[in-house]
């Protein structure tokens, strides 16, 4: 099935590993222009490769850029539009959490995580902003955690961060829907990551394999779909979401966690 987005263009923040990388993959595979950054300058010419084997070479664009650097995100979204000739979908992925209990959260760390959750989101938004109002198909969407509904004692400041990030996405799409810019969110559960992998090199019984190994830890975080999340099914909700097949879709999310949320 298409996702209409042939010949537009996406921006992807935290684009070249995980959902990020799957997310322009899916992009590229759907026509798409794509362009992504990263702080990993190593990593995000390993992506820039990987992609360009498969795809196009005029079709990408990468750019090693910090998303709480709005200077460098500027620049990023300017070269993008420059190369491009606009931005029809920004999709922010960029981010990670804090793992850490109350009294292990130091005030500076309160202050990281929610100036990485908003920010992350905030830079690219500004800068993109002028070139989407410009788009006939503009959109937003945002990787969130279901965190934000769901807060986990040992994560509590990305927690809470995380749900503020949600107001703010809904707060977002009531301002921008005059403007033509839809805006909706993902909520991810539990994903296959790097940070799994090097787990599962560390397991204790070397004999287990790695689907095994996940849903051991499925059972016992007491996911109901028995696994854990792919990043391809997590860019899939995303890819939908900035598309204009959800386009009376705004101020939304999609549940991506194998049903772990409880919430109706």
């Amino acid at each position: 099935m298409s996702f209409q987005v042939s010949g537009k263009v996406a921006v992807v923040t935290g684009g070249s590993s995980g959902i990020g990388l799957e997310t322009v993959r899916l992009l590229l595979e759907q026509g798409a222009y794509v362009a992504w950054c990263g702080r990993d300058a190593a990593r995000l010419q390993d992506s820039w490769q990987a992609m360009a084997v498969i795809f196009e070479p005029d079709r990408l664009h990468i750019r090693c850029c910090d998303v709480l650097d709005a200077d460098a995100v500027n620049a990023f979204i300017d070269e993008v539009a420059q190369r491009f000739g606009g931005v029809d979908m920004l999709i922010n992925n960029a981010g990670q959490g804090k793992v850490a209990s109350f009294a292990d959260t130091s005030d500076q760390d309160w202050m990281t995580e929610v100036q990485l959750k908003y920010f992350s989101v905030l830079n690219p938004v500004r800068a993109a902003l002028p070139y989407l109002r410009q788009s006939p198909i503009a959109s937003i969407a945002n990787v969130n955690s279901l965190l934000a509904y769901k807060p986990e004692p040992h994560m509590i400041a990305t927690s809470a961060a995380r749900a503020g990030l949600l107001n703010l996405s809904k707060g977002l799409s009531k301002e921008f829907v005059d403007m033509g810019i839809r805006v909706n969110s993902i909520l991810i559960g539990m994903v296959e990551s790097g940070q799994w992998q090097r787990r599962y090199q560390e397991r204790s019984d070397p004999d287990q394999s790695w689907d095994d190994w996940l849903a051991g830890i499925a059972r016992k975080r007491g996911i109901p779909m028995g696994r854990l999340g792919k990043p391809i099914e997590a860019a899939r909700a995303l890819v939908f979401l900035a598309s204009p097949l959800s386009s009376y879709t705004t101020g939304s999310v999609i549940d991506v966690s194998g049903g772990f949320s409880q919430e109706i």
